[in-house]
């Protein structure tokens, strides 16, 4: 309709100027006066088209769409825990390429909340196959098949999109014309339906006695000694996810109350309709606590989290405070690094991914914030920068080594910390001859970009 209408003011612009659309002999004059026609049909074309967002059109011109959900509620007290799972949860249907997931923990009034007051240890999102005509209760008894990303840890870090309190400044964006495939019905099971879930994981530290012992989920700050499973914890483990599991409490300050609140996972999806303009990509996340290739096993080992220990007084007095830990794996699949980013928690200073030869694939480094307000918040990273190389400069081959190294502070004690590195990459594509474009001969030679043209 847009195209239409540009056409229907050009006509009118060429039969008010008197200029025949099929003259073969032009003055000078007469052919700077036609490019100057067409360059205001350009403007014209261009102002009509700015009718639609900016956003909504990616380089190949195909439409994306972007749609705000939230999860379902959770409350919190000062001090509680909330690690819940919500199977089903509301996401873009049909076969689509995903092209960013952003998210935030927001209040019923969507006022987001400040990592000082509700610490977003973790949320991943991930599909799942569920079995087709079953109701919501008998969809907890019937078994679901996890989709799961293509490794290297997809055993226990299978989700697609994962971030924790850097979750406000850390880019989610495939970058064109790369997207990641959802709800393809070829890889669907059948009988089943892909269905996609949250895992989110909030720690309420409202008036609590430390609030990085908290967020670091230090045993004895929670006044555990068995995991969420009744199994008795080690103790050589300090503090970590089996110490600060669902419904656990912190420690409060004595005499402080506080209201329990409800609370949300805010979160925006980004994507478009798939087609054979979209080159899918391979998601791989790595863990630094991987001690398969250095045991010699088969098998990831995949621990997720680790401990910092505070540096000794001989590196506190040569400056040296700072917590080195590597780890190899092979990546099954090569091609091309896409994009790629790092997740840590406070005290980490960086991350990066090298290859076999040491090259350096990525790094990522974090943000602290500096203020009280939500996304500044003083002391927590708020974000983590991303790698978006240029298209074909970073490439990775079919079993390479790869190296990962993580890097704390050991200005003092950590617990619970991590170090994933998560990959986009795109494998060899067979070259397509580009779509033939529609083309003119008036007022000047002219075409139209093949996406418009095979639209019309």
């Amino acid at each position: 309709m847009l195209l239409k209408s540009a056409y229907k003011i050009y006509g009118w612009m060429l039969s008010g100027f008197g200029v025949a659309a099929n003259c073969c002999h032009r003055s000078d004059h007469e052919s700077a006066g036609s490019k100057m026609k067409m360059a205001v049909f350009v403007v014209l074309l261009i102002s009509l088209l700015s009718g639609i967002p900016s956003e909504a059109l990616n380089v190949r011109g195909h439409l994306l769409k972007s749609k705000t959900f939230r999860s379902p509620a959770f409350s919190l007290g000062p001090g509680s825990v909330s690690n819940k799972y919500y199977h089903d949860i509301d996401f873009p249907r049909g076969h689509i390429a995903l092209k960013s997931f952003d998210a935030e923990v927001v209040d019923e009034d969507g006022v987001p909340i400040p990592l000082h007051e509700t610490y977003l240890h973790h949320w991943v999102a991930e599909p799942y196959y569920a079995l087709k005509n079953i109701g919501e209760a008998d969809e907890k008894k019937a078994p679901a098949m996890m989709a799961r990303n293509d490794g290297v840890c997809k055993t226990t870090l299978g989700q697609y999109f994962g971030l924790g309190s850097e979750t406000r400044h850390t880019a989610t964006w495939v970058p064109d014309p790369y997207g990641i495939e959802s709800g393809n019905p070829k890889k669907v099971p059948e009988g089943y339906e892909e269905k996609w879930m949250l895992n989110i994981h909030a720690i309420d530290t409202r008036g609590v006695a430390d609030k990085p012992s908290c967020t670091e989920c230090k045993c004895d700050f929670y006044n555990v000694t068995v995991d969420e499973y009744g199994r008795t914890i080690s103790k050589n483990y300090t503090g970590g996810l089996y110490c600060c599991y669902d419904q656990t409490q912190c420690q409060l300050k004595e005499g402080f109350n506080g209201e329990v609140r409800k609370l949300f996972l805010q979160y925006t999806v980004t994507w478009l309709d798939w087609t054979d303009a979209v080159l899918p990509v391979k998601i791989y996340i790595f863990d630094v606590t991987d001690t398969a290739m250095l045991d010699g096993n088969a098998d990831h080992s995949c621990k997720v989290e680790y401990q910092v220990e505070e540096c000794s007084p001989e590196e506190r007095a040569n400056n040296v405070c700072t917590h080195v830990k590597t780890a190899k794996a092979v990546l099954p699949r090569g091609g091309d690094i896409v994009f790629g980013v790092a997740h840590q928690h406070s005290g980490g200073s960086g991350a990066s991914l090298h290859g076999q030869d040491g090259r350096l694939l990525c790094e990522s480094l974090p943000t602290y914030g500096t203020g009280k307000e939500a996304g500044n918040e003083a002391n927590y990273i708020v974000g983590m920068s991303t790698c978006y190389p240029k298209p074909g400069s970073v490439k990775v081959s079919d079993g390479e080594v790869l190296t990962q190294v993580s890097n704390y502070s050991s200005d003092r004690q950590h617990t619970g910390v991590m170090g994933l590195f998560y990959i986009l990459v795109a494998e060899p594509q067979q070259q397509t001859a580009p779509e033939p474009a529609l083309c003119f001969s008036f007022p000047v030679p002219w075409c139209l970009p093949a996406w418009m043209s095979s639209n019309m």
